[in-house]
């Protein structure tokens, strides 16, 4: 009897291994991982950007328009809450993105009017959180780039003959993945070159 359990259970593993129903299991737990890094990065981003805003402000406070930007695509992206279930939502992963590009905009802005502020730029302050900005960007990069992959592959899984029919199944569907659109500008981090003379802002001598 004990021979017949251990080679029940030896053909159940070989029919789940062979149908893709473990690939799907081991890259749904990717797709899962990898996530939950995007969402860390992103939020390492978002905490930056209150520092970030009173620096500017302080040296900049008539650029009300830019700051005020920043601050609310903070509150947008903060206003999505990403959970697991997110990335099975096309509407929802959309929106995630939409929140996330715009803060990139607003940033990238705010960045460019430092430009026209020498005593901002030199501030020791401000340096350093655009540092911790522009290295916080290059790990999203690398975070998205992971989900983009771990969400191809599991794609295929799903699509494919014949772990397709074990997706229809267990009920696994292809998940929303980040758009190519844009995707150079959005993996470039921000940068402000601070060897550049800055040219005066209007009303200003220099």
């Amino acid at each position: 009897m004990r021979t017949l359990w251990v080679a029940l259970a030896a053909w159940v593993t070989l029919s789940l291994t062979g149908c893709g129903y473990n690939a799907l299991q081991s890259n749904d737990e990717q797709i899962k991982a990898s996530w939950s890094e995007v969402v860390n990065q992103y939020q390492r981003r978002a905490d930056l950007v209150p520092n970030l805003v009173n620096t500017v402000k302080g040296f900049a406070a008539q650029e009300k328009e830019v700051l005020l930007g920043v601050t609310n695509a903070r509150a947008k992206v903060g206003s999505i809450q990403a959970t697991p279930e997110l990335i099975n939502s096309p509407e929802a992963f959309a929106q995630f993105q939409s929140a996330q590009g715009e803060l990139s905009g607003a940033l990238s802005r705010l960045l460019v009017v430092a430009e026209n502020y020498p005593q901002l730029k030199s501030n020791e302050n401000f340096r350093d959180l655009q540092a911790q900005l522009e290295g916080t960007e290059n790990r999203i990069a690398v975070a998205r780039n992971r989900y983009i992959q771990a969400v191809e592959e599991y794609n295929v899984t799903v699509r494919s003959f014949p772990s397709n029919m074990t997706a229809m199944a267990f009920g696994y569907k292809t998940k929303p993945n980040f758009t190519v659109e844009n995707e150079k500008e959005i993996s470039t981090a921000p940068k402000v070159d601070f060897g550049t003379a800055p040219a005066q802002p209007q009303g200003e001598t220099p």
